[in-house]
């Protein structure tokens, strides 16, 4: 099977989009006609540039509103088609992609439209070419994919084949089982989409929110199932329309494409034991068990008040490095790393970010595969010079530049305390009752937030949960969680269009994305705020008229409601499960922590984000804890 990508799932120039398609290690690519029309060369220096990178051009698209026309508009369609082959030659490209017609003055009929069809076949095989029809799912008489197979089958002609575009497919809910009917040889190419579940007309669904496969809420697999059982072997390749990845980089979006198309055909390979010889055989997902560490990169200066900060929510120090400036504090099952390093990754991430967090560590059942299946997927393995007897720790990059490191107990690795550090003999201790890492939420561009969800999901063995919209005082921020299916790790994906919410402030505080804040779970969140606030942590004060409503809104008992009044804490209820919140201040670099008790409470507080968002907005100028 042949994979591709179209040019019009980039931003940039042509020239900018067949540079990033190479790097992506495409071999093929559709040329969008807009693309070529504004190219400041003739359609033989494409050729050139295409060829010399390696690529081969595989379609040229889309040709519009060809079927069913009247005279005198039937004569000009076919003269425009004549110029197109015209261009294809010079292209050096033998397929032609005809889209149904939307035209008021097109006239119905399957047998008129397979007339045309035949017509055209005639004149694209002189020139040694090939035509593809596709129904669009807005087509003004043509909107299915069954009626387009029916036009190419009464055309009957070898130089006329089928197109199956799976949004268009997908998004009518069409049934699939007429797929597996169709010989194999009769479609001339298959395009690629996904896309979020929207209740909005096809054409603007289609237009601004398709997606990479894994990307959306499609049934991609039972698409590709389909396509299989016909053995089709020929030209798959991607097709998106999205505004967030026009204002992306195109280098990283055409990355995220092969990504997906390696995720999806190794999916189905798994799937059906089809052979694809052409697509390389992927480890398995890596199943995480939690986060081990999380790792905090600091300067001399922030490197004590961060401390104090920490040991202030019951962290203890439990370790220092063997050969450098990294301590470990602990609480629980929590490990936080704090590398005050002069030299190195951490150094280098600081002076970009500031205090922040640097890496994230997971606990994996197979660190080495985890780290094989990034770098066949594309992602950018990490490594640097490690000291004599230290672990060397299989990473790769993460969000906003940071790392995500892999350990595993198969190879030893989760070994790494005893190995790398030396232990640091502890006073009586009692900490404040936090037990576990909940979730870690991450900010990010809106352009960049398909990509990372990809990015996780096409590498760990992880579910994503609905998109929800939160208001922040400054604009809307969608929210993305990804989960492990047992819940020992939960990332939340965040981001805004608007430069004013708390998350968009905090990119230009960060100069990047990056982790905003950390959730941290306890089996009591009332005696953990009460041991907070003997600390003096201060924390994020919350509204009255919030627990005036909490009263009527809930059949928490007048005493219940006083309590979480006392100590700041959220309260969420669904059916018999509870979820309690309390948020720290925000510190210097824009950072917090959460707090959370779950009583078999599956989500994140979301009717609670915009009160703490609220509160945090009204402090955000002036922070309340010293520290980051």
């Amino acid at each position: 099977m042949r994979t591709a990508i179209a040019t019009v799932c980039l931003s940039g120039t042509l020239t900018e989009k067949i540079a990033a398609i190479a790097a992506a290690q495409f071999k093929g690519v559709e040329i969008f006609e807009n693309d070529l029309l504004s190219f400041n060369g003739t359609p033989a220096d494409a050729r050139r540039m295409i060829e010399g990178l390696g690529l081969e051009t595989v379609t040229f698209q889309p040709f519009r509103d060809f079927e069913g026309m009247p005279e005198p508009q039937r004569s000009k369609v076919f003269a425009r088609a004549e110029r197109k082959f015209d261009v294809m030659q010079e292209l050096g490209c033998d397929l032609l992609m005809v889209c149904s017609s939307v035209s008021p003055d097109s006239l119905g009929g399957i047998e008129r439209a397979a007339a045309d069809f035949h017509e055209l076949g005639e004149r694209a095989a002189k020139r040694g070419m090939r035509v593809a029809f596709e129904a669009l799912s807005w087509g003004r008489h043509i909107h299915d994919y069954r009626d387009a197979w029916e036009v190419v089958r009464r055309a009957s002609h070898p130089a006329v084949g089928l197109v199956l575009d799976s949004f268009h497919v997908l998004a009518r809910g069409t049934d699939l089982s007429a797929i597996r009917s169709i010989p194999a040889d009769r479609i001339f190419l298959v395009q690629m989409a996904d896309a979020p579940k929207l209740d909005m007309d096809y054409l603007s669904w289609s237009r601004h929110y398709r997606c990479f496969p894994g990307q959306g809420d499609l049934p991609i697999d039972a698409f590709m199932d389909a396509l299989h059982a016909t053995k089709f072997d020929g030209l798959l390749s991607l097709e998106i329309f999205n505004d967030r990845f026009r204002a992306g980089s195109a280098r990283s979006v055409a990355i995220d494409g092969q990504r997906s198309l390696i995720v999806m055909l190794d999916e189905l390979r798994h799937r059906t034991g089809a052979p694809l010889p052409s697509v390389p055989e992927l480890p398995p997902k890596a199943v995480c068990s939690g986060i081990e560490f999380l790792e905090f990169a600091v300067d001399e200066r922030s490197a004590v008040s961060f401390e104090q900060t920490i040991s202030g929510l019951g962290f203890q120090k439990a370790g220092r490095h063997r050969s450098k400036a990294v301590t470990r504090w602990r609480q629980g099952d929590i490990n936080i790393v704090v590398n005050a390093e002069k030299e190195g990754f951490a150094h280098s991430f600081n002076i970009t970010h500031g205090t922040s967090v640097c890496a994230l560590a997971l606990r994996v059942d197979d660190a080495p595969g985890a780290v094989s299946r990034a770098i066949a997927l594309l992602d950018q393995p990490f490594q640097q010079p490690v000291g004599p007897g230290e672990m060397d720790i299989p990473a790769v990059r993460g969000l906003g530049g940071s790392l995500l490191y892999f350990v595993d107990r198969r190879t030893g690795l989760d070994r790494l305390w005893d190995v790398d550090f030396e232990p640091v003999e502890a006073d009586d201790f009692t900490g404040a009752g936090l037990r576990s890492f909940d979730h870690v939420s991450q900010s990010m561009h809106y352009e960049e937030m398909l990509t990372w969800l990809l990015f996780y999901s096409s590498l760990l063995d992880v579910r994503k949960t609905p998109t929800q919209t939160v208001i922040d005082p400054g604009g809307v921020v969608q929210s993305q969680a990804i989960e492990s299916r047992d819940g020992a790790l939960r990332l939340i994906l965040n981001a805004s269009q608007s430069q004013r919410t708390l998350s968009s402030r905090f990119l230009s505080e960060l100069f990047g994305s990056g982790v905003q804040h950390v959730a941290l779970e306890t089996g009591d969140i009332v005696t953990t705020v009460e041991r907070l606030k003997a600390n003096g942590v201060e924390l994020l004060p919350i509204p009255d008229n919030y627990y005036d409503d909490l009263e009527v809104r809930t059949d928490l008992s007048i005493g219940e409601v006083k309590k979480l009044r006392e100590a700041n804490i959220l309260y969420d209820r669904e059916s018999d499960s509870e979820y309690f919140q309390v948020y720290t201040g925000i510190l210097e670099s824009g950072f917090f922590f959460e707090i959370v008790e779950r009583r078999d409470y599956k989500g994140y507080g979301a009717v609670n984000a915009p009160i703490r968002l609220a509160s945090q907005t009204r402090l955000a100028a002036t922070p309340v804890v010293s520290g980051l």
